[in-house]
């Protein structure tokens, strides 16, 4: 099983692991794609009035930049302690086992603008880049991305999962997965999206993927999982599951 994960804007700092070597990390194929976005944003770093621009950052983050300018020799971290906030908040990694962490380094993967899809154990530095950022010189990274990540993704031969926000699923297309939304069921039983509990509730759902012995391979498979971990879930097609938030 392959779960896939949007990554978040907010990433912890430091680290322990080696500076970025691109062959430690998994999916090879996407190395070269990798690399050209890698050498421009380190490049976009030399000028921070630019860098500012083209990420969409104010002043007060000139930091994200000072990051960008060090990403090849910055330290390391697993993805899954890099990227914070509330989705990986639900996750709670620094929980688990070690047991169930090995298996949430091998089935949780996380959707990169700059990486293109790294596993959750792969060693990553700080950066800052998004899915909708265009770098000069560039295609927009939708353009770029999806020759090289849509048949590493038509390859994968387990069930994909996808828990991806709109604008890094748009990095590439993923035909057969499962795909999640999450929508809160107000008193009068109408529903909506709300953000918070769709980031919440997604962390809580790949937990329990990533931690269940036996891997799901169905959908209906995969909507037991979710409600042995407490989750309201119902298919919404053929390959489709929603989580329902009281």
């Amino acid at each position: 099983m392959l779960v896939l994960l949007p990554p978040s804007e907010t990433k912890s700092n430091g680290g322990d692991g080696a500076p970025l070597r691109l062959e430690s990390l998994a999916f090879g194929e996407l190395n070269p794609v990798r690399e050209r976005l890698a050498e421009a944003l380190t490049e976009l770093a030399s000028d921070t009035d630019a860098s500012l621009r083209a990420l969409g950052l104010s002043e007060r983050m000139s930091g994200e930049v000072t990051r960008n300018a060090t990403l090849w020799n910055s330290p390391t971290a697993p993805a899954l302690e890099r990227y914070t906030g509330v989705l990986y908040d639900a996750l709670e990694v620094g929980s688990m086992s070690a047991v169930e962490r090995s298996r949430a380094d091998n089935r949780l993967a996380v959707a990169s603008a700059l990486f293109g899809m790294v596993r959750g154990g792969d060693p990553i530095p700080g950066y800052r880049l998004s899915a909708n950022s265009t770098l000069p010189g560039l295609d927009p990274l939708r353009t770029v991305w999806r020759p090289a990540l849509e048949p590493v993704l038509a390859a994968e031969r387990a069930p994909v999962v996808d828990l991806r926000s709109g604008a890094y699923a748009a990095l590439a297309r993923t035909h057969g997965a499962v795909a999640v939304s999450v929508v809160t069921e107000l008193a009068d039983g109408s529903r909506k999206t709300v953000s918070h509990h769709n980031k919440a509730h997604k962390g809580r759902l790949a937990r329990a993927l990533a931690c269940v012995e036996e891997e799901p391979d169905d959908l209906d498979s995969i909507a037991v999982v979710a409600e042995k971990a407490g989750l309201r879930a119902e298919r919404a097609g053929e390959r489709a599951l929603r989580v329902i938030v009281a």
